[in-house]
């Protein structure tokens, strides 16, 4: 059973060190899209001022990131997919992230001092929680908090695509970590 948070279930995802998933903690899962990630990305290359090929590269790229899901920053992503035996230099997959990042096909996270990345497409809207301490990433959903997102941009006249919200603290292992340590100060 998920934990809760005021009646909501939330997700707890971590990985390597900082993003590995608890075992039999839920995963969020896919809404249905019209398009494959692939046909996405490569109508998204060909609908620009200059149309782009779709290389074999990215079409790896594209077919390995929305394999899982997963919050992988540019390195991870290089080292799994060398280690996958998949042949892509750092140059295209820097380019191909920031392309998939414009195509909002993923989302980039500020997670302390690194960087991470996504899945935008074929997911539902979810937030963060980051543990500055230990690195963990809670994913979770609100109605509640997109509702007022939506009531907030509609009475300032604003016109929202989309939002990324992450809260940076300390999580309940963290903090009970730290109240014993001060206690076993005094």
């Amino acid at each position: 059973m998920p934990p809760t948070v005021g009646g909501r279930a939330y997700i707890i995802v971590t990985g390597e060190m900082l993003f590995r998933r608890p075992r039999g903690s839920p995963v969020l899962q896919p809404v249905p899209v019209c398009q494959s990630p692939e046909d996405k990305f490569r109508e998204y290359l060909s609908s620009r001022s200059r149309p782009q090929r779709f290389t074999t590269p990215q079409r790896e790229m594209v077919q390995f990131i929305f394999a899982a899901h997963k919050h992988f920053d540019a390195e991870t992503l290089c080292e799994q997919m060398k280690n996958a035996g998949l042949n892509v230099s750092r140059a295209t997959m820097y380019r191909t992230l920031n392309k998939l990042v414009d195509a909002d096909m993923l989302r980039h996270l500020q997670l302390g001092s690194r960087v991470v990345y996504e899945h935008d497409y074929g997911y539902p809207q979810h937030q963060h929680l980051h543990c500055e301490e230990c690195g963990q990433v809670i994913e979770f959903q609100s109605t509640d908090l997109e509702e007022l997102l939506q009531e907030i941009c509609l009475q300032q006249q604003f016109c929202a695509r989309n939002f990324n919200i992450a809260v940076h603290g300390r999580c309940h292992m963290c903090s009970r970590v730290s109240t014993h340590r001060r206690l076993d100060l005094v």
